[in-house]
This record gives C-alpha cells, sequence and structure tokens, in this order.
C-alpha cells in the first residue's frame, strides 16, 4: 500500500465514526503530518445544523490541540452516503469552503501548499489538488501581517 493509499484508507476508517444522523452523509479525513503519523477526524453533525463540524475541521482542530498545526503536509477526503451505517459511493468529495479555509490557514502557518486527496468511500478514483488550486487568491494569516 502507498503512502497515499494509506492516508485515504484511515480517512475511510475515520468516516465509520462519523455522527451524520441528519444528511446521513459520512466524511472521514486523515492528515498526513510531517513526521508521517497520521491524525483523523469524521463529521459531527447537531440538530442545530449550523454546529455541525466538518471532517477536515475536525482533523485539524484536533491537530493544534496537540501543538501540530504547522506539521500538516497532506489531506484526504472521502465521504459518501450512510447505508446501515457505513459511508458508500465511489464519486471523489471535496472539502466545503469553509474547510479549505480552515486547511489553508495551516497550510499558511506551516509555510507549504498542501497536498488534498479527494476520493469517493468505495472504489479506486482519487483526485490530486493542491490546496491552492482548491481557493486560490486565498485570505490567511499572511493577509493580516502574520
Amino acid at each position: 500500500m502507498t503512502d497515499t493509499e494509506a492516508l485515504i484508507a484511515a480517512a475511510r476508517t475515520a468516516a465509520r465514526n462519523a455522527h451524520a444522523p441528519y444528511s446521513r452523509f459520512a466524511v472521514g479525513a486523515a492528515l498526513r503530518m510531517t513526521d508521517g503519523s497520521v491524525i483523523t477526524g469524521a463529521n459531527f453533525e447537531n440538530a442545530s445544523y449550523g454546529l455541525s463540524l466538518c471532517a477536515e475541521t475536525v482533523a485539524v482542530a484536533t491537530a493544534s490541540a496537540q501543538g501540530r498545526l504547522s506539521e500538516i503536509a497532506e489531506v484526504a477526503v472521502i465521504g459518501g452516503m450512510m447505508v446501515d451505517g457505513v459511508a458508500t459511493g465511489d464519486v471523489p468529495v471535496r472539502p466545503c469552503g469553509r474547510c479549505r479555509q480552515v486547511l489553508n490557514e495551516a497550510a499558511q502557518i506551516g509555510r507549504r501548499d498542501l497536498r488534498v486527496f479527494c476520493a469517493g468511500a468505495e472504489g479506486d478514483a482519487v483526485e490530486e489538488h493542491r490546496l491552492s488550486e482548491l481557493l486560490p487568491k486565498a485570505f490567511g494569516p499572511a493577509d493580516l501581517g502574520l
């Protein structure tokens, strides 16, 4: 298994822990850190929809809570409709706009253009993007003089 396949597999495993009773759309995210370790997150919905958390945001917040925000090197995101509690589907899922902005914060702090791998919950189709392609002309810490 390649490093990329392992990162996507970690995201798929994380999606099993998604709390998505409202949308029934499970998302898992995995962050490869500069030392090769992996931090994961799953989406967490709330009855007050605006309070829901995306998988990428959960993973980035976990990295930040560990003092490792600047160490994020790569991201994998998968998602699909839940059937019997399992994410299904083979269409690649991409980070939403909010998550692209959250990832950009970490990318600018770490001074790197993150590779973002997007995949479905099942299947072999994988898209590879640079964060700068997904969020061109991004606003971030550099714009505030940081």
